[in-house]
């Protein structure tokens, strides 16, 4: 069985912000050799998600504006996390909903997503470096 690991860093323009990584990824399953097998694909930040969806732009909103109201950012001083010199909280929320990882099979030397499906990054708390790891085992 082959293992290939590979990070990915991001430092966003923006404390929230969703960005593809599809192709990043079919380049690491491309690099690994692996021709079937197994991707992980985590965010390595407690602030930051890795999940599979649509790509198009009123969706993107859609998840901004529902995140949003399901963990507003402000006023900080909502959120206990945020005692302890911290404005980051909402972010922590953001990052459980929608989620730490993905796991996508590789087939014949390709991801084997829907016809739709790709995978993003997802930011709550950007402006500084952040790291993703790329795990693929598999023959």
């Amino acid at each position: 069985m082959k293992t290939y690991r590979k990070e990915l860093w991001f430092n966003t323009k923006k404390r929230r912000e969703f960005i593809n990584i599809t192709e990043q990824l079919e380049k690491a399953v491309k690099e690994s050799g692996v021709k079937e097998g197994l991707l992980l694909c985590n965010a390595m930040h407690i602030t930051a998600s890795v999940f599979i969806n649509d790509d198009e732009p009123g969706l993107h909103q859609d998840f901004e504006d529902w995140l949003e109201k399901l963990a507003p950012e402000k006023p900080y001083s909502q959120y206990r996390h945020n005692d302890t010199f911290e404005d980051n909280a909402d972010a922590h929320l953001k990052r459980t909903i929608m989620g730490r990882e993905v796991v996508i099979a590789i087939t014949n030397g390709k991801l084997d997503l829907g016809p739709w499906e790709q995978v993003f990054y997802g930011e709550f708390d950007g402006m500084r470096n952040k790291r993703v790891l790329i795990k693929i085992i598999g023959e």
